[in-house]
């Protein structure tokens, strides 16, 4: 709330929902889209100690005034969000730190690296109380009400550890890296995707899989990314293999089936020529309407009809989407993209409502506060920052 206070008298982006006129005429000049990239900065706050690419950024839920962020430096740093004032470094990776996030009351933060470092650290007290090694780290995520970590790794594990205890539990996938996964809103059950194109939903009290979804049920191609909507009735999943499939998840049936080739016949490649590959990178659901989203590497936003099973909007990037977010409290959808831009998309109507740069390379991981006041964007430029979302129609 003070960040929002402190920014409220600065004059925002007038421009916001007019394309800007200069940006759309350097498409075809790569220079030039260098240049408007580095030219506009419309953020409040610049976080500049990591030394390399920033790969993730988390914030914490409690207060959200709080930032840990990870990169290819080996490090990752808590900082806060109002003036980009370091707390404390986790220190001790050995690789890339890929995942970073804090547990759901704000007590704990863990950071995980590529080679499957896993450390927690005590936010009030800035001490490390546990760590341990698994194997090449694809993914991690707190419990949503519990001081309870998971991760997937690329020997198809996913491991469970209550924090700060270590006790631990083992669910075996495929002999192939478990992708992403998620813990249902219920705290009981978690979804796995893995490379081989099958998804599972195991029982986390049990330690057993409640169902397969593999052939025709399961994907084609590696799972990407998998999301549920706010009562974990639904789970999304996507895949290199351009589609995204609903599932119920209590029965483990598919729903439905979203195809990227309903959406736009891309012409035949010629010879000689490669087929442009496309996939699936996120999806997310609104929490406030019937309605998914997904974003394709390709830079097109799809918005599904839940309730119709049909697409309602296509919005397209001039770059690939490397993420998206749903607004908690309304049908507003956030993407990042390889543009370096974030941009909001009114879901409704389809239409962009604002889009915010600042970065001169590629937007790789982000975060929106609970409010939808301020977004936090990790950058290929080393650098990690800071939006104030003005928003006129609230």
């Amino acid at each position: 709330d003070d960040l929002a206070d402190e920014m409220e008298d600065v004059d925002f982006d007038e421009g916001a929902d007019e394309p800007d006129a200069e940006a759309w005429e350097t498409e075809e000049d790569d220079e030039g889209v260098e240049d408007s990239m580095e030219a506009q900065d419309d953020s409040e706050v610049t976080f500049s100690l990591h030394s390399a690419s920033v790969f993730c950024v988390s914030l914490d839920p409690k207060t959200n005034t709080l930032a840990v962020t990870g990169g290819e430096d080996d490090k990752a740093f808590v900082w806060r969000l109002s003036d980009g004032e370091l707390l404390f470094e986790c220190s001790g990776h050995k690789d890339s730190v890929t995942c970073a996030g804090f547990s759901h009351d704000s007590v704990f933060v863990a950071t995980g690296d590529m080679s499957g470092l896993i450390k927690v650290w005590r936010v009030d007290t800035k001490e490390e109380v546990w760590s341990f090694e698994v194997g090449d780290l694809e993914w991690m995520e707190w419990h949503p009400q519990a001081h309870v970590l998971l991760a997937g790794t690329a020997d198809g594990n996913s491991w469970m550890w209550k924090i700060p205890s270590g006790d631990c539990k083992t669910f075996q996938g495929p002999a192939c890296p478990a992708t992403c996964g998620k813990i249902l809103p219920d705290g009981k059950r978690a979804v796995v995707g893995y490379e081989d194109g099958t998804m599972r939903i195991w029982d986390l009290k049990q330690g057993t899989s409640l169902h397969v979804l593999k052939g025709q049920d399961g994907h084609q191609d590696p799972l990407t990314c998998v999301a549920s909507n706010q009562d974990g009735s639904l789970i999304m999943t996507g895949s290199v293999d351009c589609h995204a499939k609903l599932i119920n998840s209590a029965t483990g049936k598919v729903v439905c089936v979203f195809k990227m080739e309903s959406i736009a016949p891309k012409p035949p490649a010629g010879e000689g020529e490669e087929a442009e590959s496309n996939s699936v990178e996120s999806l997310g659901f609104c929490n406030v309407m019937p309605l998914a989203a997904v974003g394709y590497l390709d830079g097109t936003l799809a918005i599904y009809d839940l309730s119709t099973q049909s697409l309602r909007h296509k919005c397209q990037h001039e770059s690939g989407i490397v993420q998206l977010l749903w607004e908690e409290s309304s049908a507003v959808v956030y993407t990042c993209s390889l543009d370096g831009a974030v941009r909001l998309w009114d879901a409704r109507s389809g239409k962009m409502i604002s889009e915010y740069r600042g970065h001169s390379a590629e937007i790789l991981d982000f975060a929106v506060n609970k409010d939808a006041s301020i977004v936090v964007t990790t950058s290929g430029d080393h650098q990690a920052k800071v939006f104030c979302v003005q928003r006129p129609d609230r």
